[in-house]
């Protein structure tokens, strides 16, 4: 079964739920298994980890990244979540496709006809407007 992993940020419940059910759409709509990395470890692990947390977060998500077949990265807000470009750039450099969804409505593009910034916009496969177009990528996508 293909994996895919659904990347953006999750700081908030209303991000947090978002994710949830789109992870569970995708899973249920698609033949593939959804990783989110809020579900790679929890708060009590991060803490446990001390200092060395912020190297052992970046360490569990890459290797995640690095074992899917695509990403699907939320790109809205002002600008693309940091961890979320890092994760988009990671994606792009080992060849595995990427497919961004911003359903926010503004204009975050420095260029015409980019929605985000060019270096994550020209980064994806494809950008699309809505959970259910983005489900129909997903269908389509070639692994």
């Amino acid at each position: 079964m293909p994996t895919l992993y659904l990347a953006g940020p999750l700081f908030s419940e209303a991000k947090q739920a978002w994710h949830r059910a789109t992870k569970a759409r995708i899973e249920a709509e698609t033949r593939h298994t959804a990783i989110w990395p809020y579900e790679l470890f929890d708060q009590a692990e991060i803490a446990s980890w001390g200092a060395d947390g912020p190297r052992r977060v970046m360490e569990v998500c890459r290797d995640a990244l690095a074992a899917c077949d695509l990403v699907v990265a939320l790109l809205d807000g002002p600008q693309v979540d940091d961890g979320t470009a890092w994760e988009i750039g990671y994606a792009h450099a080992r060849g595995i496709p990427v497919i961004g969804i911003r359903t926010d409505f503004r204009q975050a593009g420095d260029v015409p006809g980019a929605v985000v910034n060019s270096m994550i916009h020209g980064s994806c496969k494809v950008i699309v407007r809505d959970v259910g177009e983005l489900v129909e990528r997903i269908k389509e996508a070639i692994i």
